[in-house]
């Protein structure tokens, strides 16, 4: 065998079939237990808890960059894992101290002076955030060498779906019990303690089940010098270029996405039950379409999966700059139903194969470095992103962009109708540079080289077959579930018999 041959060979000969299917079904259940703790600590619970503590603007935007910025730990976290060549050890002991900090943080508000409670809860999301960073490197690493590449997408569909059904779920009852919170004491700091320790408690459960997986052993790799671990990734074109792409797509994601609950609740002054119930429907088209798209994934490709979702999400993203023509109108709250109903589709392909195309594409053996430097640039610019924007919409605030419809008599041009075809203002303009932000990173994805890419037309077929299965088995009624059958199969079979007579023709 070359030392090609011996440095790309799968791993899974280090573990018997039985051990891996072992492994999977815990991390199933580890997967649900990390989304349930992370629906109680992050997102918007954490900033009303800051909030509440006395944050300022500027507190919330570092922590809103804090989880970005903390991937530069993934440079001495190779080190650390080639070092202790022990991945699940480090995933698991990281993972243990880091959501301890959480039954910390939810009793600053009780024995931490109000001077100290702000710094503390900096530093401890400082710390949380960096061990987490160490984490996702040695845990990525794990699950490359773990997860069978045939069994990839399904696998990971699988434990998106179950995780994201949890947090749907879950995020529904806290609200509700900040809302009765809320109405029977004043200070809702209590509720928000509440949730931390509970998150911090099933977040520590799914360690120990983190510690049941079990793990291939790591090839011995010869020592490097930092820049040469670095260089490595960017010197494997195919890796270089999805660097670039995921790099390019976190950069128009995170530029427009942190505003939409803004721009809910300033512009279209929509309340905060409206804002969870349209979270909640993305998160069930999320959770439907995992299935679908990863078994695309697995029969066709993580690129063309991805292609097709994110075009899907470019577009739903103009959606936003319409829902006012300056301003609310009978379109709007079913144009915001859309956009949710199709983000939610669209995110659950790029959640899961933009990190099974990063999996699958390191290399045997080696893929901490690569997917190190692709989570630090992609870290990078998801920090860079939200900040620009943020420049970006203070700039835009009084600005205003429209085109009119004008429709009258020549002669009595004040009688006529006018009708705004376009109106920009303020945070529109970062919806629309978003757009055009997509359209290049998905420009990106082309250059980008899979197995088994395949055209637009047989991914398009293939998703017809998938989502008919779906109305299927969810739909009791007759005439939708006829309508999967036709005309689409009666139009491939005719399309296939002319196909033939012109090859007998030829």
């Amino acid at each position: 065998m070359s030392e090609h041959e011996k440095n790309t060979a799968p791993l899974h000969h280090a573990l018997q079939d039985d051990e891996v299917h072992y492994g999977l079904r815990w991390l199933l259940y580890d997967g649900m237990c990390s989304q349930v703790m992370t629906v109680f600590i992050t997102g918007a619970f954490l900033v009303a808890f800051a909030l509440l503590l006395g944050a300022s603007n500027k507190v919330i935007g570092f922590i809103a960059a804090i989880g970005p910025l903390s991937q530069v730990l993934q440079i001495p976290a190779i080190y650390l894992i080639h070092w202790l060549r022990q991945r699940k050890k480090l995933t698991v002991v990281c993972a243990v101290i880091g959501r301890s900090l959480w039954l910390l943080i939810a009793i600053l508000p009780w024995l931490m002076p109000k001077s100290l409670q702000i710094p503390l809860l900096m530093l401890a999301l400082l710390i949380y955030f960096g061990l987490g960073a160490i984490t996702g490197c040695a845990f990525n690493s794990w699950m490359r060498d773990l997860v069978p590449e045939h069994m990839m997408g399904g696998f990971f569909a699988k434990r998106m779906s179950f995780s994201t059904a949890m947090a749907a779920l879950f995020s529904l009852l806290a609200g509700g019990a900040i809302d009765v919170y809320s109405k029977h004491f004043s200070d809702a700091t209590g509720i928000y303690s509440i949730l931390f320790v509970v998150g911090a408690l099933t977040g520590l459960f799914g360690a120990y089940v983190l510690s049941k997986v079990p793990e291939p052993t790591l090839p011995q790799q010869p020592a490097q010098r930092i820049v040469s671990i670095l260089a490595e990734p960017f010197q494997n074109r195919n890796y270089r270029n999805l660097i670039f792409f995921l790099g390019a797509w976190n950069f128009a994601l995170t530029f427009a996405s942190p505003f939409f609950a803004v721009y809910m609740l300033k512009r279209l002054g929509l309340s905060m039950t409206w804002i969870i119930a349209l979270g909640v429907l993305s998160q069930i088209f999320n959770v439907l379409f995992f299935r679908i798209w990863g078994r695309l994934s697995d029969r066709i490709s993580n690129k063309a999966v991805l292609g097709l979702s994110g075009s899907l999400f470019v577009v739903s993203v103009l959606i936003w700059p319409f829902l006012t023509l300056p301003e609310r109108h009978f379109l709007t709250l079913p144009m915001l139903v859309a956009f949710h109903i199709l983000s939610g589709i669209a995110l659950a392909g790029i959640a899961l194969c933009s990190g099974n195309l990063a999996l699958k594409s390191a290399p045997y053996g080696r893929a901490t470095a690569f997917l190190a430097v692709n989570a630090l640039v992609s870290g990078a610019a998801a920090t860079i992103a939200p900040i620009v924007a943020g420049f970006a919409a203070d700039w835009f605030e009084n600005k205003e962009l429209c085109f009119m419809l004008t429709w009258g008599a020549i002669e009595a041009v004040p009688k006529s109708v006018k009708l705004p075809a376009i109106n920009l203002r303020g945070l529109d303009f970062l919806f629309v540079t978003s757009f055009f932000l997509g359209l290049y990173a998905l420009h990106r994805l082309l250059a980008v080289q899979e197995k088994g890419w395949v055209k637009e037309k047989i991914i398009a077929a293939e998703l017809y077959a998938e989502v008919r299965r779906l109305a299927q088995n969810v739909s009791n009624i007759r005439g939708i579930r006829q309508l999967t059958h036709f005309p689409y199969a009666l139009l491939e079979r005719l399309n296939t018999r002319n196909h033939k007579r012109f090859d007998e023709d030829d």
